[in-house]
């Protein structure tokens, strides 16, 4: 990922809160069917691994699982907060549009897991970091066997050891206190998602 000094980010810690913040994430690797992306929420395990270890799992009828069965290299790329920055909002109007945002891509070979068991341990963490804190009740245990079997033929797990992470923040650094300001307060007064995810960071910036 093209990165200017400026911009990159190598706080682990930070990175790593962020990828459970944006853990719905984009599997991409390349093989014998040449580019595959699939879209899918990632666990990680920070503690395995030079960076953490990504965990996911997905239909086993996805072409993409060939290249996990293969131990393809993988990328993750998750997706940060987004928003278009006009000029209008910069005390200095003699510049250009631009778009702030943040993104981390996490590097490594990826490893099938087939067995049953650990598929189902997975699936069980899923369900416990996604829907526990909702206040779902879903367990395997309330399931009848005769619809855990095939569910869990039907699907491979994943893990990706991180061999290496980067990560991206481009929040106007390169711009003066005051155009910042100006950026920050309209970001603010909008009230979609991304410009209030970029103004957020923005404003988590200039207090650290």
């Amino acid at each position: 990922m093209y990165t200017p000094p400026a911009y990159e980010e190598r706080d682990r810690h930070k990175l790593h809160a962020w990828m459970r913040d944006w853990s719905f994430a984009t599997l991409v690797t390349h093989g014998d069917q040449g580019l595959q992306a699939t879209h899918l929420p990632f666990l990680l395990d920070p503690l395995r691994g030079p960076h953490g270890t990504l965990i996911s799992h997905l239909a086993r009828r996805n072409p993409q699982a060939a290249d996990i069965q293969a131990g393809a290299q993988a990328m993750v790329v998750f997706q940060g907060p987004h928003a278009f920055i006009s000029p209008s909002w910069y005390r200095n109007r003699q510049t250009f549009p631009t778009w702030n945002y943040a993104a981390i891509h996490a590097h490594g070979q990826a490893a099938a897991i087939e067995d049953a068991q650990r598929i189902r341990a997975i699936l069980t963490r899923t369900v416990q970091t996604y829907d526990t804190p909702l206040g779902g009740e879903w367990t395997f245990e309330a399931m009848p066997e005769d619809l855990i079997v095939p569910r869990l033929s039907a699907i491979i797990a994943l893990e990706i050891p991180i061999a290496r992470l980067e990560g991206k923040v481009k929040l106007n650094q390169d711009k003066s206190p005051e155009d910042r300001a100006g950026v920050l307060a309209a970001l603010e007064n909008r009230r979609d998602p991304g410009s209030r995810g970029v103004a957020r960071m923005m404003r988590e910036a200039l207090l650290a």
